[in-house]
């Protein structure tokens, strides 16, 4: 059976299709980073009259690194980007950048004043100024040799040279991205701080440029924080993930380590289409529905859970669906999504759960069809305690 990786138009199409999407695009060579710490927050607060947005919030990143913070909307992770600017001062917690902290329970250095560039969503490009004068905005006080050599590396590290002198308007939703990033980095920040930068961008330019900003970074060394609530985008591009929900850290990990081992059942669900097998640990075996496997195809030790009912993590790419009648049925298809290279089909197991599984578009199931269900996985499997 073909696994083919696509590219979604949505939120839910993104969604949708993270099955296939387990390491970032990014290329191995790719600068490491130092493990010098350029960011620390610890125990991040943001209380407001009723609700708490951001509760006990703790990470670090390194010098050249990209740590995305993921989550749906309302989790906090706008909130705390916010907080990491200086556009909120934090209820508890402290913010360290380099060897300063900006802000804690006596202190509270203002955005202006701390060593950090913001990208926003709608890029906010002066129209009136040309593509040099944008990126030079916020360096006016530099020398004008320094200034100018200054626009002239960046203008080539974002691949626009040829556009100095153009008006905003004269660009591409692409370009203009490129100048925003370029006049974000022209003082040199310790800190990045991206707000859903690729949210204004068309479905197909949103994908060329997430790469082509992650190379940016990388060649110029910077360490950033990227806030979205797009999975695909945040695996593909960033060193670290830090999945946030209802105002906490659910996991921090390097995007295939939070999409494999998920360590909660929202992350699991969150990060692609999740659907979760029932299975009883006897002895060193797993019985399922759909046939018993050994325990060793489980991530962790089982020892402890012999007798145990869990729920086991499998993805579409996880299980295949084969043509089956009577005795050898393990269910029905109850629904089919075409996605063009690929079906997915929803299969309804005679206890009533429900799994998914990843076809090749030639593989065709009808509805209503029954099918028996195999597990195909080559790698370890999530599990969780039934609740």
């Amino acid at each position: 059976m073909a696994r083919i990786t696509s590219t979604s138009q949505s939120e839910t199409e993104s969604q949708e299709r993270l099955e296939n999407v387990v390491t970032p695009t990014h290329s191995v060579n790719d600068a490491a980073t130092t493990g010098e710490t350029v960011l620390k927050i610890n125990g991040l607060t943001r209380q407001y009259e009723q609700e708490c947005a951001v509760e006990e919030v703790s990470l670090s990143v390194s010098a050249g690194e990209l740590v995305t913070l993921l989550g749906p909307s309302g989790c906090g992770k706008t909130t705390t980007l916010r907080m990491i600017a200086g556009l909120e001062q934090p209820t508890e917690g402290s913010i360290q950048i380099e060897d300063t902290v900006v802000a804690d329970d006596s202190r509270f250095i203002p955005s202006e004043d701390r060593d950090v560039g913001l990208v926003f969503q709608d890029f906010a490009l002066f129209p009136h100024l040309s593509v040099e004068e944008n990126i030079t905005f916020g360096i006016k006080d530099w020398d004008r040799t320094k200034k100018a050599q200054r626009a002239d590396e960046l203008l080539e590290l974002v691949g626009l040279s040829d556009h100095s002198d153009k008006s905003p308007d004269q660009l591409s939703g692409g370009q203009q991205q490129r100048v925003a990033l370029a006049r974000s980095l022209a003082p040199e920040p310790d800190v990045l701080l991206l707000d859903e930068p690729f949210s204004n961008l068309d479905v197909r330019l949103r994908i060329e440029m997430r790469e082509e900003v992650r190379r940016i970074l990388k060649e110029a060394g910077v360490t950033a924080i990227s806030v979205t609530h797009d999975q695909e985008e945040a695996l593909s591009i960033s060193d670290r993930v830090a999945i946030m929900n209802d105002g906490h850290l659910e996991q921090v990990g390097k995007p295939e380590e939070v999409f494999e081992n998920p360590e909660s059942r929202f992350v699991a669900s969150f990060l692609g289409r999740a659907s979760f097998l029932p299975g009883t640990v006897l002895d060193d075996m797993i019985e399922t529905e759909i046939g018993n496997f050994r325990t060793e195809r489980l991530n962790g030790p089982l020892k402890d859970y012999d007798g145990a009912d869990l729920d086991i993590l499998v993805r579409p790419d996880d299980l295949e669906a084969s043509s089956s009648e009577g005795a050898t049925a393990d269910g029905r298809i109850v629904h089919r999504q075409y996605n063009g290279p690929t079906f997915v089909y929803q299969v309804e197991l005679h206890s009533g759960s429900t799994v998914r599984c990843l076809h090749n578009h030639a593989e065709t199931f009808e509805h209503g069809q029954q099918v028996s269900v195999s597990l195909e996985s080559d790698h370890g499997l999530a599990w969780y305690p039934r609740t």
